[in-house]
């Protein structure tokens, strides 16, 4: 292929390659194989710190990420940037969240550091009723979700030095609006794109990082044209990447905040949506 047909394709994971249960469609990893051996280049962009980005979804094949929301840029072995929060602001989430009993994980390029009560929140969100429930206790047992496997559990000191960003489950007590108060000036608080967290679940990011600007970072570093680049998400944190890139797709299970700036709409996870978005913009053939 001539490099004046290479197309670059930033594509989101939580609701775009991956389903709620951490499955990536066979068409979606098929798609991503096939486009890669036609020339083009995939980078993973999404609001996940590099620890959650398992195995699994490596060897679909990809050329690099942006990661944490666009607050860390790797491009196959190299990194090109790694913002992280200061000492000062980890230590004032960690207190404000413990104080209030608000189940929060850390999120760093080395792990995902839980705090003490997460791992019971988690499982009631994601198998149910794990205590009372079989069908919820068998859930569990035969297919874990790999999130809260992938987690690190147990650790004694919080006040970490290489922290991404925060995300914060539902709080029965304290609203969304309250954090994001609490946090006003400090950090960009964003409602949490994974739904199974609930409404009032949340994320705490580096002011002035989202991931258009981490795209236009690695653009100008691979000497690559806007012209070229294609996007695909479905939360509202992809839509700065959407209105940036030449085409922004938007998945059929989007929000319909990004269905409305997306230049198109594809079919859900279910409908093999990232698989007919590169079929129809000659990314690969059906």
């Amino acid at each position: 292929m001539s490099t004046t047909n290479r197309k670059i394709v930033f594509i989101d994971i939580d609701g775009t390659l991956v389903d709620d249960d951490g499955n990536i469609p066979l068409s979606a990893q098929q798609a991503c194989k096939q486009a890669r051996e036609n020339g083009h280049l995939l980078y993973l962009c999404t609001g996940r710190s590099k620890a959650e980005i398992y195995e699994s979804i490596w060897d679909v094949g990809f050329d690099g990420l942006i990661g944490a929301g666009g607050g860390y840029v790797e491009f196959g072995q190299d990194v090109l940037y790694h913002k992280r929060v200061t000492a000062e602001d980890v230590r004032h989430m960690v207190d404000f969240f413990n104080e209030h009993q608000i189940d929060f994980y850390l999120e760093s390029n080395s792990a995902l550091y839980a705090s003490p009560n997460l791992q019971p929140h988690l499982e009631r969100r994601i198998y149910g009723d794990v205590e009372n429930d079989q069908n919820a206790r068998a859930k569990k047992e035969q297919k874990p979700h790999p999130f809260i496997a992938g987690l690190t559990y147990g650790e004694a000191d919080l006040y970490k030095d290489d922290v991404n960003k925060v995300c914060f489950l539902e709080s029965s007590t304290i609203p969304f609006d309250r954090i994001k108060q609490e946090f006003e000036g400090k950090f960009e608080v964003i409602q949490c794109t994974v739904p199974i967290f609930g409404e009032g679940s949340g994320e705490l990011m580096i002011p002035g990082i989202h991931k258009a600007i981490a795209i236009a970072d690695l653009l100008e570093h691979l000497d690559m044209s806007r012209e070229d680049t294609l996007a695909i998400g479905d939360g509202m944190n992809d839509a700065e990447m959407l209105e940036y890139c030449a085409v922004g797709i938007a998945m059929g299970n989007a929000k319909p905040g990004l269905k409305a700036i997306a230049d198109d709409i594809t079919g859900t996870i279910e409908e093999d949506g990232l698989y007919h978005s590169f079929v129809k913009y000659g990314l690969i053939e059906s």
